[in-house]
């Protein structure tokens, strides 16, 4: 009955054994998978593998090298970088934008814009890349628009028809012509030149007659005729004031445009030409018929204006 049950015991203990050497032969320390793990730290680090997971997977024994090390499910991988044909990095766009900085503003080309495009590899130099097509596009705006300006034969700018009407300033005052009409006529290009331009239409149509000599004095006064007759020949007034006149024909000269009335002073009353007391009254004077009023005179009542 012993040795039975010595035999069972021995074989116990030799399953014992077999198991835990089959243990230390799978199975690594703590000690030893952390120094495989720092022994290609970066490596692991690039793959997304820390430090602690690869310890538990080294462990287990599910990892015969530190290559073969599964990245774990909750680590994302890092973002691929553009694959398309002439693809750079983003300092080297940023280099490339910087290096043709003003011609790119002038172009509207942002420094953002440009080095999307250049990491996509859709460019292949600075000046390929398309301007945005918002800054050609704008419309002038209306507001500012300059009005054409005239198109005829002779058309000058502004400043020279100033120049023009101030050079003979006089002679165009002279003619009534001011320097904005001229301007306007030079600028339509209906004046060649600054002496070409049209004066104003003349006030009077004729050249006022030369005044009539005054009758040489005598050594004594005519006598005056009775009151309501027609005197013969020239009358000859008294004139006592301003505006006054001796002769008719003194205001006729200076009455252009006017009636020339005789005026009785005395009376303040004046009479027309070819009535009966008109350069017949006594004390009386020839006036221009607008100074009349004046002086406080008016016409006589029983005459009608000629």
């Amino acid at each position: 009955m012993k040795k039975p049950s010595l035999i069972s015991a021995f074989a116990v203990a030799l399953g014992i054994a077999a198991l835990s050497s089959s243990a230390l032969a799978q199975g690594k320390t703590v000690k030893a998978c952390t120094d495989e793990w720092r022994a290609d730290k970066a490596g692991f680090q690039a793959k997304g593998i820390t430090e602690k997971a690869y310890v538990a997977t080294c462990r287990s024994g599910a990892a015969s090298s530190p290559t073969v090390a599964p990245p774990p499910t909750t680590t994302a991988a890092p973002a691929p970088s553009p694959a398309g044909p002439g693809a750079k990095t983003a300092k080297a766009c940023i280099g490339e934008w910087r290096a043709d900085k003003a011609g790119f503003q002038a172009k509207g080309i942002t420094e953002k814009a440009y080095v999307e495009a250049c990491r996509a590899g859709t460019v292949a130099t600075p000046s390929a890349i398309p301007a945005p097509t918002t800054t050609t596009a704008a419309p002038a705006p209306t507001t500012i628009a300059p009005a054409p300006a005239p198109t005829g034969p002779g058309v000058k700018t502004v400043k020279a028809c100033i120049e023009e009407w101030r050079a003979d300033k006089v002679g165009f005052q002279a003619k009534g012509v001011t320097e904005k009409a001229y301007v306007a006529a030079c600028r339509a290009g209906t004046v060649a030149a600054p002496s070409v331009a049209p004066p104003p239409a003349p006030t009077t149509t004729a050249a006022p007659p030369p005044p009539a000599r005054s009758p040489a004095p005598t050594a004594s006064k005519p006598a005056e005729p009775p009151y309501g007759t027609t005197q013969r020949g020239p009358s000859t007034g008294s004139p006592s004031g301003a505006s006054q006149y001796a002769t008719e024909a003194q205001a006729k000269a200076s009455c252009l445009g006017d009636t020339v009335v005789w005026v009785n002073l005395r009376s303040k009353i004046y009479h027309f030409a070819g009535t009966h007391n008109y350069g017949n009254t006594k004390d009386g004077a020839y006036m221009c018929e607008r100074d009349t009023a004046a002086q406080g005179m008016r016409a006589a009542k029983n005459e009608e204006h000629p």
